[in-house]
């Protein structure tokens, strides 16, 4: 014979409904902190384990297992080919101004936020990009929420001495009025990048081994540099100022040229026409001076001694001809003969008279 079962009360259906309910959370809670142990860390990625909060081990990519919260803690961080970027925001005058107060606008704070001094006393702006990458998982972890103003600090320092040791147009390298720029540009664009990562990787060197080491090394570093907007338009001025001062020098140098060459020119002709006339000038001299050395040569050497008597009278009736009187006294007596011109003869044709003693 079966004993009969009891009727279950109220409370007691509420007993086992509310036991059920408890262990079925109990059962998935279990299920989710088991499932909670299971990792999966990407390629491109790395974990760093902490153990009751004491790092213990780094993991790379693939599946990983760790005891649940409060025992382990996993910290997924960038793995060591990747590259991180860090905009230097410190460096810039926006960010700088934002904790000034609207009084120091207007003073020597406000005008120089965001500035740096470069050795030939002028002022330029540089805006930073720091590439690096993750050299030491466990360093990088207990120092990751300082890295970025540890980086901000040094970029500061590192950009502040490099400006200081150049001049105003080797930090900014590109001058279309130079002559060299293309080359000479990405050399010094390319030192100044460099001399800024070694600066800023031997300030880490310096940290490398110390409770402050942030685990982390310099790859690139990329700037980009500009002047202040009131000394663009002063710059864009001299660039204009000085690209018409050249054209005015080359058309000057043009200008010179042409009259140069129009000067030689007339030099050539002034210099041609003279030795012309002086030939022509030679020639007649040699012609009108001819008679007289055949005549000096003749009563050198008493070769024709009536030469002088042939002369005088083929060169007598010419020049009486040109004379409007003339008067000829013979120095042995006092005879005389004169001699009309031609303007005498043409009215006194028939009384001319002649004297004795012509030679």
């Amino acid at each position: 014979m079966k004993k009969a079962s009891l009727p279950m009360t109220p409370w007691g259906q509420s007993y086992r409904i509310a036991f059920f309910s408890l262990y079925g959370a109990t059962l998935l809670a279990a299920m989710a902190w088991l499932f909670s142990s299971f990792h999966q860390i990407t390629p491109d990625s790395q974990a760093v384990i902490f153990r009751f909060g004491k790092p213990v081990g780094v993991e790379h990519s693939g599946v990983l297992f760790a005891w649940p919260k409060p025992v382990d803690r996993v910290e997924v961080i960038p793995g060591p080919a990747r590259i991180l970027q860090h905009d230097v925001l410190p460096l810039q005058r926006s960010e700088q101004l934002k904790g000034l107060s609207p009084a120091q606008y207007y003073t020597d704070a406000g005008a120089g936020a965001g500035y740096l001094l470069t050795g030939d006393s002028g002022v330029v702006q540089l805006n930073m990009q720091i590439f690096y990458r993750i050299k030491d998982p466990l360093r990088y972890v207990l120092q990751r929420p300082h890295i970025d103003a540890l980086i901000d600090r040094l970029s500061q320092r590192a950009a502040t001495r490099v400006c200081a040791g150049r001049d105003l147009d080797t930090i900014l390298v590109a001058r279309p009025e130079t002559l060299r720029n293309d080359s000479h540009a990405a050399q010094e664009r390319s030192r100044l990048r460099t001399d800024l990562k070694q600066m800023i990787a031997l300030d880490l060197q310096k940290l490398s081994g110390s409770d402050n080491d942030p685990g982390i090394a310099i790859e690139r570093v990329d700037i980009a540099s500009s002047l202040p907007d009131n000394a663009v338009a002063a710059f864009n001025a001299v660039l204009t100022a000085s690209q018409q001062a050249e054209q005015n020098i080359a058309q000057a140098k043009n200008d010179a040229t042409l009259r140069q060459q129009k000067a030689q020119q007339q030099a050539d002709r002034l210099i041609q026409q003279a030795e012309a006339n002086s030939s022509e000038m030679h020639a007649r001299a040699e012609i009108a001076t001819q008679t007289i050395i055949k005549l000096a040569q003749a009563r050198a050497d008493g070769s024709n001694p009536g030469m002088l008597q042939r002369i005088w009278r083929e060169k007598i009736s010419s020049v009486l001809s040109r004379a409007g009187q003339v008067i000829t006294i013979n120095p042995g007596n006092n005879s005389k003969v004169i001699l009309s011109g031609p303007d005498a003869q043409a009215s006194q044709s028939s009384s001319t008279q002649l004297f004795g003693g012509i030679p």
